[in-house]
């Protein structure tokens, strides 16, 4: 047999809560009962990766501190978690026992409200510890209270070892009801895989980039009129170009956002446009975005921006200077 103690207060000198832990873990150890402890303030990071413990668990101990209000951050990012992305099927065997101290008030309210948690999640609850600790010393003395702490852990051994039969609670008749949406079915493996990446920050942060750019892409289409950024740029390229008797020359611009450099191949009268790298250009120009646009609605021109040190140019500089010859672009009313 094996018990899960998950515990999720701050971890704070003094707290009950922690010595109600050990005092329960010691008594199940007795009983031959493994048992592991996870305490959520250090796994904060990793929360949501959390519910795959359980897999391997055939009871857990729900432990938390009320301080001023409520059970806590720690605990209810768990049981979110467990909501998420922990396996049902398996939550719906598994016996649960609530552990709460409070220093102020709202023990009751706090360990009602672990239960009706582990309710809705499909598990099973069973009768629990709920304390108000004014001084921690005499608490922690008090052999009585120490005999009833060791009596719910005896208790939870025998209701998983006898498989007790738990009545139905309303709370999981809510679940059926907020769960009316055709689930998605996820193997445990899948399950655990998800909240892995879910609790990853880099993978997260990927994914919010990869968005962005997607986003991106798609607004772009919609600008011009569904048509690939690349074919309006070689359009523009094509409508302004402006033939120039006995004159050759190989441009290639690279701008930044594209995998490959604008290839402007010109000779006499005939203009090969294409986004692909060539070795043999008459000038390479290093360009962004934001400045191409400009020169290409005529708010710049190819050659002040490279006098402003806005485009970078490698190559024939006289053939740079017919590139406002070959190419026109006149501002747009």
């Amino acid at each position: 047999m094996k018990i899960n103690i998950y515990y999720g207060g701050r971890g704070i000198v003094g707290d009950s809560t922690l010595f109600v832990l050990s005092k329960m873990q010691n008594a199940l150890e007795e009983l031959n009962v493994r048992v592991e402890r996870i305490n959520l303030y250090e796994m904060k990071h990793n929360i949501t990766s959390l519910p795959s413990t359980l897999n391997d668990a055939d009871g857990v101990i729900l432990g938390t501190s009320v301080e001023w209000f409520g059970i806590g951050g720690y605990m209810t990012q768990f049981l979110d978690a467990c909501w998420f992305y922990g396996n049902k099927q398996k939550i719906s065997e598994l016996y649960m026992c609530p552990v709460v101290i409070s220093t102020t008030y709202g023990e009751r309210q706090g360990a009602m409200t672990l239960q009706t948690a582990w309710d809705t999640l499909g598990g099973r609850s069973c009768n629990g510890i709920s304390a108000y600790v004014r001084d921690s010393v005499a608490f922690e003395l008090n052999q009585e209270y120490v005999k009833v702490i060791e009596k719910a852990a005896e208790n939870l051994y025998r209701n998983i070892s006898r498989k007790a039969l738990i009545l139905p609670a309303s709370s999981q008749a809510v679940k059926q009801m907020v769960t009316t949406e055709t689930p998605i079915d996820f193997t445990p493996q899948e399950t655990e895989q998800l909240s892995k990446y879910a609790s990853d920050d880099k993978y997260i942060q990927t994914q919010k980039e990869d968005l962005k750019e997607l986003a991106s892409h798609f607004k772009t289409l919609l600008k011009n009129d569904g048509m690939p950024e690349e074919e309006v740029l070689l359009n523009t390229f094509k409508n302004r170009f402006n033939p120039q008797k006995s004159f050759e020359a190989l441009y290639l611009l690279e701008i930044d956002g594209f995998d490959e450099p604008l290839m402007l191949e010109v000779k006499n009268t005939v203009l090969t446009a294409a986004f692909e790298r060539r070795n043999d250009q008459s000038v390479l120009c290093k360009v962004s975005k934001k400045k191409l646009e400009d020169i290409t609605h005529g708010k710049e021109t190819f050659q002040h921006a490279f006098m402003s040190g806005d485009m970078q140019v490698k190559g024939d500089f006289r053939m740079l200077r017919m590139l406002d010859t070959v190419f026109p672009f006149e501002k747009k009313s």
